[in-house]
């Protein structure tokens, strides 16, 4: 048994809802366990005989695939239900579809619409549920970006990362991460588009300088899902925070991220998500591993 199994023995059967959910040793061991994994050091299988099932109300494809390999590659099996099979709220309860799935599954991963329909279903529900995300936090995305912050950076504490962008869920855990983690992070918005969340020593601000000495430069989409009826405003509203050679020039030393799907030409352009300094795919491979890792901590 790894020493990161070991120390997190106290995260079995525990709902992940937010990056929040988890001590800074938790989260450390999540992410040691990610690491080892990646490199071929684990060899565990821990839902062997164990069945999740996978809810998805909003359309997938990073999540779902590196969900359900990472569940084979645990031993475990699946079943993915879309919007129309369970029909949360619609056919039955919340709470009534969490208690049928009870008497199935080992395990729930959940991405759905709202952050209420994912609270009512975890309170519940028995068996542990996993935040496959919501309109208001994106957790395992998060975990996959501070694996690959680790393998780039080799360190957490003290890296400057700047987030440019909407204020949303990517947003609202990457600021749950920074005190657990000791990242220094400035998040920079437009005006109206700020968090909804506050971080001690968390820094939200309108000014792309504040992006100086960044580590690492992250954003994401402008208009998210469910958000297309904004899509002109917001476009026109952040065209002057596109991350952008001219804005990358400004942090010679930082890498760049996005949690993908990205509109390019829009948030970012080509020249930067796919220059030399974008770990955008690296993120993205690591979906897997932090996921795996923290699977086989709570199921």
């Amino acid at each position: 048994m790894s020493s990161a199994v070991r120390s997190a023995e106290a995260l079995r059967g525990r709902d992940f809802l937010h990056v929040r959910d988890l001590t800074r040793d938790e989260l450390e061991s999540v992410l040691e366990l990610a690491l080892e994994i990646k490199a071929g050091r684990y060899d565990g299988a821990p839902l062997a005989g164990k069945h999740v099932a996978m809810l998805f109300q909003r359309p997938s494809h990073r999540t779902r695939v590196s969900f359900e390999v990472g569940i084979g590659r645990l031993g475990g099996r699946w079943t993915t239900l879309g919007e129309n099979d369970v029909q949360l709220g619609v056919r039955e309860s919340v709470g009534d579809a969490a208690r049928v799935l009870d008497r199935y599954v080992d395990l729930v991963v959940a991405r759905l619409k709202t952050q209420a329909a994912l609270d009512e279903l975890a309170s519940a529900a028995e068996v542990p549920v996993i935040n496959a995300l919501s309109e208001h936090s994106h957790p395992c995305q998060i975990l996959a970006d501070l694996v690959t912050l680790l393998e780039v950076r080799g360190s957490l504490k003290g890296l400057r990362l700047a987030y440019i962008g909407d204020g949303n869920n990517i947003c609202n855990s990457l600021m749950e991460a920074a005190p657990l983690t000791g990242l220094d992070l400035v998040v920079v918005n437009p005006p109206g588009y700020h968090p909804a969340l506050e971080g001690a020593g968390i820094e939200v601000t309108e000014s792309v300088e504040r992006i100086a000495g960044a580590d690492a430069v992250y954003t994401d989409v402008w208009a998210s899902m469910g958000q297309e009826a904004e899509r002109q405003r917001r476009l026109d509203d952040f065209r002057e925070y596109q991350v952008n050679a001219r804005l990358m020039e400004r942090v010679p030393d930082a890498v760049f991220l996005h949690c993908l799907p990205a509109h390019r030409g829009e948030e970012v352009t080509d020249e930067v998500i796919d220059g030399p300094r974008s770990v955008v795919f690296q993120q993205a491979e690591n979906r897997l591993y932090a996921q795996m890792a923290l699977m086989a901590l709570v199921a």
